[in-house]
């Protein structure tokens, strides 16, 4: 296998100096377990923040760094400020409460961004310091979640894998991020992007064409001439692991223990780390609700709420705490008596044993969050549960709630629906707790971390190969190159598609005039010797008659429906003129932009488009689909076709195409010229298909593309066409 190199905000480590001496001891969270077998076996590298180690000893340092170096973890130092500006400040303190869309948490403004980039910018540092020729690259997490681009910038045909292990929210909420689009740009330098759940994969998508205009094909977009995948992958637990430590003589004792103490009393369990996401006190008041509205339950059933200490140096944590210790004291005071306490708090970390024990003690586990990206604590609970004697209820916006659809499902901001649901899990017969845990059981073991690594890790391995050599800068290395092509050649013929390759897209077609400098490039370039231009465009031959007629070029209208040449002012079609065909399309265009706001219909000699580029980002391309259908099946026995261009949905006459211009010409010109085609579209592609051995072929855009060669945007087209003018 490929050398794996992985990238998360921290090391699978804790370093520790207590009197035993110095420690460095391995995690046991499911990705450290998961990811510790392909890491160790491809001979790879993981690179995090080691943690507070900075006022270690120079020689109790030197022992951690030899210690990490022989785990194969590589350290990035991080100092007190960059954690409280990077760590807290952005990613904790801006990413964190949006992406659970817990948007009052937001701050006003925020100056952490500069220090959030620039830690990305060391972590992509170090993994380009550390790659070679062939290496798998998986980074984790909203923390770097710049790091898939720029290390790209630095490794264009790396294979990059990046996953968020956190929601990613609706695109309502995410667009409410100042920086939203250097986010989403950043994950797309991945080749593959994973989520938890597929909604959180629907949302991430629909913010990139909501963002940036990208039209998403399903589960890929194309960016920047790559195709990124997007996937969801629900991570597993180790749940051998869990299921063995459930078993263990000294953690049967220790649940006996536990529910020994209650006196018979029956538990509900909640574990969470002590973080607002968690929906601890609206756990807390359902608990109350419940001994509230059934009375008999008060002495009978008793919480205990583990709380692991969270994030206590940022202030919004410590209220948090506060308000927490304010309600167990509150309904402990209400409901409690001598000899019964409702709540059990316990604000501290558990070993994973402890934790094993209290899973197995529990008659009921509340895994009740506002929003969670997965929840690994349910599918832990659910593995120890070999007796099939629990209950777990689960909020509905958890990921695992898509998984475990036999947990009793809440919603966690209905304090009485989670109360009911208490009560329905403690009146739950032996029977239906049986069949609830068992179908669960099942699919949290099929479905285990190792399973999520390998379901990762292997579809990453079946994306495409990032193509990076055809992208053209001009001046550069492959823009010289291709420069040279052109200039060498005796007779040189250049096919220029006009609106996305010479000038930029613009909302309306009657935007897009030819200013002067490109008026006196195409010039230039026709009076070139040897060189004979051509513009094949989709406008009508009025526009380009008054656009560009008075050049002495070949005009090529409505895709090559209509040709002018060199040195003509008649115009010729090339193929019989019917229109019959237009009584059916009008009126379904007609409806179909009335019903889309910002949409419009264009009429031509040959052709009817409609345009969506000013209609909603989301709504506009669901309508263009819905209309294609509607189109190939109304007009299937007529002579056109229906064509989809950039925003546009055309319907032309057959054999009107920009490839048949290029046959047309490649039968009327002497000898073998070099044909060169520049084109930004999809109806460009008949252009690029027709052009013979030799020709060349080049891309204008970040669009999928057959074409070789690459450049960025018009302005980088005009400057190559400018620089076959320069003397070679």
């Amino acid at each position: 296998m490929s050398r794996l190199l992985l990238a998360s905000n921290r090391l699978p480590v804790t370093v520790s100096v207590d009197k035993q001496g110095m420690r460095v001891v391995p995690s046991m969270g499911g990705l450290a377990t998961g990811l510790r077998a392909p890491h160790t076996r491809s001979g790879g590298l993981w690179i995090g923040w080691p943690g507070d180690v900075h006022r270690l000893r120079p020689e109790q340092r030197a022992a951690v760094d030899a210690q990490l170096q022989a785990m194969g973890l590589v350290p990035i130092d991080l100092s007190a400020a960059e954690v409280q500006h990077y760590y807290h400040g952005f990613a904790n303190g801006v990413l964190w409460p949006l992406f659970h869309y817990l948007i009052d948490r937001v701050p006003a403004a925020s100056h952490d961004w500069e220090a959030y980039r620039q830690v990305n910018e060391r972590f992509a540092g170090a993994l380009a310091d550390r790659y070679r020729a062939g290496d798998t690259v998986w980074v984790h997490d909203y923390q770097l979640a710049l790091v898939p681009a720029l290390l790209r910038r630095r490794i264009p045909d790396a294979r990059i894998g990046f996953f968020l292990h956190i929601p990613f929210p609706s695109s309502e909420v995410f667009r409410i991020l100042s920086w939203r689009a250097e986010i989403l740009e950043g994950m797309l330098g991945a080749d593959l992007v994973g989520f938890h759940t597929y909604a959180y994969a629907r949302y991430f998508a629909t913010s990139l064409v909501r963002v940036l205009g990208l039209d998403v094909d399903l589960d890929r977009v194309w960016y920047r001439g790559r195709e990124v995948r997007l996937g969801a992958y629900p991570m597993g637990i180790d749940a051998a692991f869990f299921e063995s430590a459930a078993q263990e003589p000294e953690v049967v004792a220790e649940a006996a223990a536990i529910r020994g103490h209650g006196g018979g009393a029956r538990i509900v369990l909640g574990v969470d780390r002590l973080d607002y996401t968690k929906g601890i006190p609206r756990r807390l008041l359902a608990f109350e609700r419940l001994l509230e509205h059934e009375p008999s339950w008060r002495g009978r059933a008793r919480f205990v709420q583990v709380a692991v200490p969270s994030r206590g140096e940022v202030p919004a944590y410590e209220q948090f705490k506060h308000q927490v210790d304010e309600l167990v004291g509150r309904i402990n005071g209400r409901y409690g008596t001598t000899q019964y306490v409702p709540i059990h708090y316990l604000h501290r970390g558990f070993s994973q044993k402890k934790l094993v024990a209290l899973y197995c003690a529990a008659d009921v586990m509340a895994v009740t969050p506002l929003r969670d990206g997965l929840n690994l604590v349910a599918k832990e609970f659910v593995a120890c549960r070999t007796d099939l004697g629990a209950v777990l209820v689960l909020s509905e916006f958890a990921g695992a709630a898509s998984e475990l659809a036999e947990a009793v499902l809440v919603n966690p901001y209905d304090i009485d629906a989670v109360a009911r649901a208490l009560a329905q899990a403690l009146h739950m017969s032996p029977e239906e707790r049986a069949a609830r845990l068992r179908a669960m059981r099942e699919r949290v073991r099929e479905n285990d971390v190792h399973r999520w690594v390998a379901a990762f890790l292997d579809d990453l391995g079946l994306a495409p190969v990032p193509v990076a050599p055809n992208a053209v800068e001009p001046g550069g290395g492959a823009g010289v190159e291709l420069v040279a092509r052109l200039r060498g050649a005796g007779e040189l013929v250049l096919l220029l598609d006009y609106d996305g390759t010479l000038v930029p897209l613009r909302p309306r077609p009657d935007q897009a005039a030819p200013d002067g400098e490109l008026l006196g490039l195409l010039e230039r370039l026709s009076r070139r010797p040897g060189t004979a231009v051509h513009v094949v465009s989709g406008r009508d031959r009025a526009t380009l008659e008054r656009w560009l007629g008075a050049l002495p070029i070949g005009l090529h209208a409505e895709h090559g429906l209509w040709s002018r040449p060199k040195g003509s002012l008649t115009w010729a079609a090339a193929v019989e003129l019917r229109d019959e065909w237009k009584a059916y399309v009008r009126p379904v265009l007609q409806q179909i932009s009335h019903s889309t706001p910002g949409s419009f219909v264009e009429e031509k000699s040959g052709s009817m488009a409609w345009h969506f580029r000013q209609a909603d980002p989301g709504y506009g391309p669901y309508q263009a689909k819905e209309l294609r259908l509607h189109l190939l099946d109304l007009l299937s026995n007529t002579p056109v076709a229906v064509v989809a261009g950039d925003k546009v949905v055309e319907i032309r006459l057959q054999g009107a195409d920009k490839g048949a211009v290029v046959r047309r010409l490649l039968a009327d010109a002497p000898g073998a010229p070099l044909l060169a085609a520049l084109g930004d579209d999809r109806t460009d592609e008949d252009m690029f298909a027709s052009l013979p051995p030799g020709g060349l072929a080049i891309h204008v855009g970040p669009g999928p593309s057959r074409a070789p060669h690459r450049l960025a945007d018009p302005a980088a087209a005009r400057a190559l066409l400018a620089e076959l003018l320069s003397p070679g």
